[in-house]
């Protein structure tokens, strides 16, 4: 078993350098041109894959630190929608769009029922807070109407 490991385990780590290195772009790859990195990784195929992965590529920062290793010119990254600037502040915009029509509009209503009441008020003068009708006025012997 042993045996096997040490002739699986090169070729496992020459096959993902290979492969790492056909897949990384031109403006990522340090030292020499890619095509120089390939014949490395396929001709010496204990080292040429450890020095691929410890030197040949530029290192991507953390997930806390500046996407694209913080160059600039880097390939664009997905970023999530929590985390997108740009994003966070179109919801801010729809939000504060949506509340100042929301606040016109109880304005509107407002006014409309203020203007309603002064109506009543200046038609009928006994339309106060008691929230009687116009016309229906109760004296202590009626029986009001249900």
């Amino acid at each position: 078993m042993l045996r096997a490991l040490m002739y699986i385990l090169p070729i496992v780590l020459t096959i993902f350098a290979f492969i790492d290195c056909l897949n990384t772009p031109e403006d990522e790859v340090k030292h020499l041109p890619k095509v120089a990195w390939v014949f490395i990784i396929l001709l010496f195929w204990v080292v040429g894959p450890i020095v691929w992965l410890v030197a040949g590529r530029t290192r991507r920062a953390a997930a806390g630190g500046a996407a694209g290793g913080g160059r600039r010119g880097s390939r664009a990254q997905w970023v999530a929608p929590d985390d997108n600037p740009e994003f966070l502040e179109s919801l801010r915009e729809q939000n504060k769009k949506k509340d100042e029509a929301l606040f016109e509009d109880w304005e509107a209503d407002l006014r409309r029922r203020e203007e309603e009441l002064r109506q009543r008020e200046e038609d009928g003068g006994e339309d106060g807070p008691r929230g009687g009708r116009k016309g229906e006025q109760h004296g202590e012997g009626d029986t009001p109407r249900s």
